[in-house]
């Protein structure tokens, strides 16, 4: 197993309980190559890799159901809450970045060198839980996606899904940078679709920039707040945070002040263009549903099969829907690899435990497709669309406990050294932790009938 090359650079007054001994995924740690002495340019590209991983969770299933029925209702009003939620989650990914390459831990290492037992594991068992109920959401995500393309019932579909975990052994096999690709093709292929799609469209380009300015309506119409809530809500994936802080450390930058530095810069830098992507993606959602149904009067988009229905008679075109389902699955695909590598960089970074990757997914898969193969014999495609809004519920509930405990990190010198968050960035992330937390806080509730929301 690698040792950590941290190890050694933590004094007793660090403010970590104990020297991190053990590298985050050690299988690829410090495996991929910078290339000190090549321009700047070829050294970045080095870097691009995990920006891609963590964006593709900010484009499943559930994030595709608020954006299509944002458009679907109030046309393009809802496009500076997507604005907004993704410069929220571009803010807590680069701290995770920060976290990552400053301490030499992920965030699961961190928070089980600093809290204590007990909450380590209460912890842990929240992440796992938050890991299972986003399987849950991608398993169904490409299982709806395959009965909408090839008419693969949805019980066949979660059975065939499940299986993916050959493909990402054979990826994992293959190296680190064969995994990022696949995914970058992926998430290429999905900017692809969505691009066609809205030539397809036709949206108006002048109402959509406006979009993007943020309206006094969005808090007077209720209907609206309860929407614009849901997606800034759901913002940031809880894994995310844990896998991004792990990811960065596949690459083999010195650490020495100024390699970290620099890796800092890049990885930042990897994590805005990713992210942005997914900006692009998410508003194409948006968009999309504005210019075909808002325009239509098809106000009452509520559910992803509607979408894909409706799609090619209303723009004329076959093309259409098979496009939308093809980045569906694509979608669906993606997030699943990411989620497996949480669940290994959790399990690990928590406990100190490692199993072998195929135990390890195979448990994540069975915990979330058991639940949904279940509910799909009993209640059919209703039940499973139900279930995709329990996993959002229960990754609300969760998200916070990430969160916090990245911010008090980032934010302690004794722990991150020169590389603590100065205090613009320290007052920008707690603003966002207290907002993404109360609006969690305000979905619970009105999920569970304490407050009455105006949708």
């Amino acid at each position: 197993m690698r040792t950590n090359s941290n190890s050694q650079q933590n004094p007793p007054d660090s403010g970590w309980k104990q020297e991190n001994s053990t590298a985050s995924l050690s299988e690829a740690h410090s495996t991929i190559p910078v290339h000190d002495h090549r321009p700047p340019w070829r050294k970045f590209l080095a870097y691009v890799g995990p920006g891609a991983l963590v964006a593709v969770g900010y484009m499943d299933p559930g994030n595709w159901a608020t954006n299509l029925a944002g458009g679907s209702k109030f046309a393009f009003a809802l496009l500076s809450v997507i604005l907004i939620s993704n410069l929220m989650a571009i803010l807590l990914q680069t701290l995770s970045v920060r976290l990552g390459i400053a301490t030499g831990r992920d965030l699961a290492q961190a928070c089980r060198d600093h809290y204590s037992k007990p909450v380590s594991i209460f912890l842990w068992i929240l992440a796992e839980i938050a890991i299972a109920a986003t399987d849950l959401a991608e398993l169904i995500g490409a299982a709806v996606a395959l009965n909408l393309l090839f008419g693969l019932p949805l019980m066949w579909g979660l059975i065939l899904t499940a299986f993916d975990v050959l493909l990402l052994l054979a990826l994992q096999n293959r190296g680190f940078r064969w995994l990022e690709a696949f995914v970058i093709t992926l998430m290429v292929t999905i900017f692809l679709c969505f691009g066609i799609e809205m030539l397809l469209a036709k949206p108006e380009w002048s109402a959509v920039l406006k979009g993007y300015v943020p309206s006094a309506q969005i808090l007077t119409n209720p209907e609206m707040l309860y929407i614009a809530i849901g997606i800034l809500g759901a913002t940031v994936m809880p894994h995310n945070l844990y896998l991004h802080s792990s990811l960065v450390q596949t690459r083999a930058f010195k650490r020495t002040e100024s390699g970290k530095k620099e890796a800092i810069k890049f990885a930042t830098l990897d994590t805005v263009i990713s992210l942005m992507l997914a900006l692009l993606v998410n508003s194409a959602m948006l968009i999309l549903a504005a210019s075909v149904f808002y325009r239509s009067g098809r106000t009452n988009i509520v559910e992803i099969t509607q979408v894909y229905e409706l799609l090619s008679p209303m723009l004329g075109t076959a093309v259409a829907s098979t496009l939308f389902g093809v980045a569906l699955l694509a979608c669906g695909q993606n997030a699943t690899i990411t989620g497996t590598l949480s669940g290994q960089i959790v399990m690990e970074g928590f406990l100190n435990f490692r199993i072998k990757p195929w135990i390890r997914r195979l448990i994540t898969r069975l915990i979330a497709v058991t639940p949904a193969v279940i509910v799909t014999y009993l209640y059919g495609a209703k039940g499973v669309t139900d279930l995709l809004v329990l996993s959002q519920v229960i990754l609300s509930l969760q998200l916070s406990f990430a969160v916090f405990p990245l911010l008090i990190f980032t934010s302690d010198r004794r722990k991150m050294g020169i590389f603590v968050s100065p205090t613009w960035l320290k007052v920008l992330g707690w603003t966002a932790g207290v907002i993404i937390a109360a609006l969690n806080i305000y979905l619970l509730l009105v999920t569970f009938g304490v407050v009455k929301s105006g949708g």
